[in-house]
């Protein structure tokens, strides 16, 4: 079912997209994009021209092995970035000074100074937007979390916890950017568990400190970035929070995550989210559908976020996870390494702190 954002009375505008990058997360861009009645594929980019000109046959499209092609034609006005990190922020940064709207793959870029500049090239281009996903922000379970730690009905926010428990062999990181600290920029911090690593800093708010461990449990013989982190964080608020990933587990468990108040705690696991108080242990929301057709650990909200971020396109409001709001999970994970690498806890000054809330 297509979707559209025509209201009554209006005439429908229609955005050209293009999707640069079409690996394994590229399916859920360009069904999302395909089941927009306001949007229509234009083209897609690959270094690889025959995996872009198959993708293009499939969605009726061009495809070309060079994206300043796309970012050339003025009939497109979205660019998705779906591209290996190193790739994201020399992307972002030609598209945006070409006029387009950019929405890219977490993480924003492999290093601080590569993600800064797409924050200055966001800057420099304020008609067009840049925005940066973090889908599971959009789950049922994480808004009703985020609700609850809005309103306070469950009294003051006193610890949060994290777990991510994967698994990836061998066979994961045989495309040629994963693996390594100057392409990928880590391992199952940056990559897998950002977004895990994402709610607990959406739910608690202003980090005021962490302290950051990491290590190569299971893959050592064959990356050189970390398949196991420890986070320790101190919220502005007095809230704790622990977090803990790894991609050395048998299988891809379910994502858990706890948020203790000062009345009772929200349990959640996989999608399921659970009330525990007096005793007793009540469901808040069940599993949602997965309308994104994805892999089941992406999580079920990547069409939810990249129908909003059209919608705010189209409406010429600004997004809100944009270039400093995706900056702000990025900057912990950055911190999260020098943090490992230092053995220091970072701590961060006022306006620092100010900048994270």
């Amino acid at each position: 079912m297509r979707t559209t954002f025509k209201k009554s009375g209006e005439t429908v505008k229609t955005l050209g997209s293009a999707i640069i990058g079409c690996g394994s997360i590229s399916g859920v861009h360009l069904k999302a994009v395909a089941d927009l009645e306001n949007a229509e594929l234009k083209a897609v980019v690959d270094l690889d021209e025959s995996k872009a000109k198959r993708v293009a046959e499939q969605y009726g499209c061009d495809y070309y092995t060079d994206y300043n092609e796309v970012l050339k034609r003025d009939d497109i006005q979205i660019v998705h970035i779906c591209t290996g990190h190193h790739q994201h922020a020399p992307v972002t940064v030609d598209a945006l000074n070409a006029g387009k709207h950019v929405l890219t793959e977490k993480p924003m870029a492999e290093t601080k100074a590569a993600a800064q500049s797409m924050l200055k090239a966001a800057g420099q281009n304020p008609g067009v937007q840049l925005g940066v996903i973090f889908q599971n922000r959009y789950n049922a379970s994480s808004q009703r979390i985020k609700q609850a730690v809005d309103s306070g009905e469950f009294g003051k926010l006193l610890g949060l916890k994290g777990i991510v428990t994967w698994h990836r062999n061998s066979s994961y990181y045989e495309t040629d950017w994963k693996g390594n600290w100057a392409t990928e920029g880590g391992g199952v911090l940056i990559n897998q568990s950002i977004h895990t690593l994402d709610l607990l800093h959406w739910f608690g708010g202003q980090v005021a400190s962490l302290k950051g461990t990491f290590s190569n449990d299971s893959l050592e013989d064959v990356i050189e970035v970390e398949d196991t982190v420890h986070v320790f964080l101190q919220f502005a608020s007095g809230a704790k929070g622990i977090f803990y990933a790894t991609n050395a587990y048998v299988k891809n468990s379910p994502v858990e995550l706890e948020l203790c108040f000062e009345q009772g705690a929200l349990v959640q696991r996989g999608d399921t989210l659970y009330l525990e108080q007096d005793g007793k242990l009540t469901v808040l929301v069940e599993p949602q559908v997965n309308l994104s057709g994805g892999k089941s650990y992406w999580g079920s909200s990547h069409e939810l976020q990249i129908r909003d971020f059209y919608e705010h396109v189209l409406e010429g409001k600004p997004f809100w996870i944009d270039g400093p709001e995706g900056y702000k999970t990025f900057g912990l994970v950055m911190d999260v390494y020098e943090s490992s690498r230092t053995g220091k806890t970072i701590t961060y000054s006022g306006a620092e702190a100010a900048a994270r809330s």
